[in-house]
């Protein structure tokens, strides 16, 4: 096989141009399926029962049902403000799991609606770690005091 490659890169004419255009064209697409495997790895992952019997989207989805009924129209629009920043490609994705984090601190607190303290202090936990310099740059942008949740947040 590797001979047939060194081979390719090798001959004149048209036909180089050609062979080498199919060599290109074979590592991009093996690039582009190694990227697409990975990130249907990570979404496999998700959906592996842990200990308990139930996945992360099975939790996921779990909070959100049970809080439904604590969301508020002025809830909902916060929480469309707080994942505009996310690509649109991801947002419904991101959406869902942030609300499933807000709507599990609501229903430990006991509380009889989401109000916005829970909606930032479930956007900080469910934002990756990696994004905190972002997360910090847009509550910044948007007048958000987050000084009382800077212990969720490990800089």
């Amino acid at each position: 096989m590797w001979y047939s490659i060194l081979y390719t890169l090798n001959a004149s004419g048209p036909n180089r141009w050609f062979m080498n255009s199919i060599v290109f064209w074979g590592f991009v697409m093996l690039g582009a399926m190694t990227i697409g495997g990975f990130f249907m790895f990570r979404k496999f992952m998700k959906v592996l029962p842990k200990a308990d019997g139930m996945s992360k989207l099975d939790w996921q989805n779990h909070w959100v049902e049970k809080s439904r009924h604590l969301w508020s129209e002025d809830a909902k629009s916060f929480l469309d403000l707080l994942v505009a920043p996310v690509p649109s490609a991801f947002r419904d994705i991101a959406k869902h799991s942030i609300a499933a984090e807000i709507g599990k601190i609501a229903l430990e607190d006991g509380s009889d609606e989401v109000t916005r303290d829970h909606c930032i202090k479930g956007y900080i936990v469910a934002t990756p770690q990696r994004d905190n310099k972002f997360l910090v740059r847009f509550l910044e942008k948007n007048q958000i005091d987050y000084t009382p949740y800077q212990h969720l947040m490990n800089k």
